[in-house]
């Protein structure tokens, strides 16, 4: 899949050296798709993060999922997104995925097996 193919939104990747100019607000978790070690793209310029990621587009399959604030089955879940819902994947680990709406979230850890074929 590719941006030519539709299946990827097209960011805009900063030119030039990023920096951040004065302090900022550090959101709450499950809102915007930033985490202490990586960031969506589009966020950068305006968080600092380790690594920016260009998303992978995929869609929830049929059982839907619920989002959650970290990789634990107890975890507090941020939201859920129902079947045929498009997110963007940021990171895979094992059997979870971190992902999001979009830049601006809501964003959090999902099951990889959530994710449509």
């Amino acid at each position: 899949m590719n941006a030519a193919q539709g299946d990827n939104p097209e960011y805009t990747v900063p030119d030039g050296i990023l920096g951040l100019k004065g302090p900022v607000e550090r959101p709450e978790p499950g809102t915007l798709a930033l985490r202490g070690d990586l960031a969506h793209i589009a966020l950068a310029g305006k968080h600092l993060a380790a690594h920016y990621v260009i998303p992978h587009i995929r869609h929830i399959g049929s059982e839907g999922a619920e989002v959650m604030l970290n990789t634990r089955d107890d975890s507090p879940i941020v939201t859920r997104f129902e079947p045929g819902t498009r997110i963007e994947v940021l990171d895979v680990a094992g059997e979870w995925i971190w992902g999001c709406l979009g830049p601006e979230g809501p964003s959090g850890y999902m099951k990889a097996s959530c994710l449509a074929e």
